[in-house]
């Protein structure tokens, strides 16, 4: 009798390995298919952002120039908790960057270093509005868009800022900016549809 059984309990076994297995592939399959859709949806967003140039930048994280200078004041702990010389948290900083059609806006706080003038300077931050020269935008082999224009600063007609913006699928995002008269400095974040109205 117990050889009989044997055959039967190693076929059922058998059978539940099977359909374990038929589970695990539906499930991995339908969460694929759940991941393309959304990428697919993100993808369009940012498409349409993008191609009506009205989108909206959030910055958490920016990251100057690391000079010795930089470098001594992260020493001192004078960064936000858990920031260094070359990475700091501005997550509680107003901060953005607006494009709404042919006109741009910014606000940034500025950490570094001066070509010209003052030493360290973080209380005058980067900030500019107008229309951009040079306005190029191209679309990646990724599907990440490449933007990049010169604009002057707002408060100095003599600092002018090349900015160079990259913006992700997954609706991150890079800005890089070059200035006449301060270290580079780049800062990262995300980008978003925008949330209130720009005119002032």
């Amino acid at each position: 009798m117990i050889n009989l059984l044997r055959p039967y309990k190693n076929y059922l076994i058998a059978m539940k390995k099977i359909l374990l297995m038929a589970v695990l592939m539906i499930v991995f399959l339908a969460c694929g298919t759940h991941n393309q859709n959304k990428t697919y949806e993100t993808n369009k967003d940012l498409d349409d952002m993008v191609e009506n140039k009205t989108f909206e930048i959030k910055s958490s994280w920016a990251s100057p120039q690391v000079t010795q200078a930089m470098q001594q004041l992260g020493n001192a702990g004078l960064f936000p908790q858990g920031s260094t010389a070359g990475n700091i948290d501005i997550s509680n900083h107003t901060n953005y960057l607006i494009m709404e059609q042919d006109t741009v806006k910014a606000v940034l706080p500025f950490y570094g270093e001066r070509q010209f003038g003052s030493g360290y300077n973080n209380n005058e931050g980067i900030q500019f509005r107008g229309i951009p020269n040079d306005l190029h935008i191209e679309k990646g082999k990724k599907d990440e868009y490449a933007i990049r224009f010169k604009i002057k600063d707002k408060n100095s007609n003599s600092e002018q800022y090349q900015v160079y913006i990259t913006l992700y699928p997954n609706l991150t995002s890079s800005i890089t900016i070059n200035s006449t008269q301060r270290y580079t400095i780049q800062y990262r974040g995300s980008v978003n549809q925008v949330k209130y109205d720009f005119i002032e």
